[in-house]
């Protein structure tokens, strides 16, 4: 037996909303849908699982306040990824820029307040 990989569940208050933000806005893929209350995303070969639950995620508001995140989606391009979010509507939260760790990143909310990262790895970065 091996484990296979891991698969982080984030909480929304409108499981049709989230699904249409990470598919319509975010470009990711719908992989499946339970009933009314559960669904899974795709990103590339990664995925993540949407759950609807009745009050927010308690964490929204720690995660923004302190820097850290919920989601991290790495890219080839962070520019060009930021410029097809906000051509489909998402805001920056925190605009493109280049890291001391050698990245370039940007981030998100989406519509529940997760904090989503974006992340390309800069040439010559460990």
């Amino acid at each position: 037996m091996a484990v296979l990989g891991a698969i982080p569940q984030l909480r929304t208050t409108d499981l049709e909303r989230s699904i249409g933000f990470y598919v319509n806005k975010a470009g990711l893929r719908l992989d499946f849908r339970h009933s009314d209350f559960y669904a899974g995303i795709k990103a590339g070969d990664q995925s993540f699982h949407l759950k609807l639950v009745d009050a927010p995620d308690p964490t929204i508001t720690y995660v923004a306040a302190e820097g850290h995140l919920h989601l991290y989606f790495p890219t080839d391009d962070a520019d060009a990824e930021a410029a097809r979010l906000q051509r489909n509507g998402v805001p920056l939260a925190v605009p493109v820029a280049d890291t001391e760790w050698g990245t370039r990143e940007f981030w998100i909310h989406d519509p529940d307040g997760h904090v989503l990262y974006f992340g390309q790895r800069l040439p010559g970065a460990v």
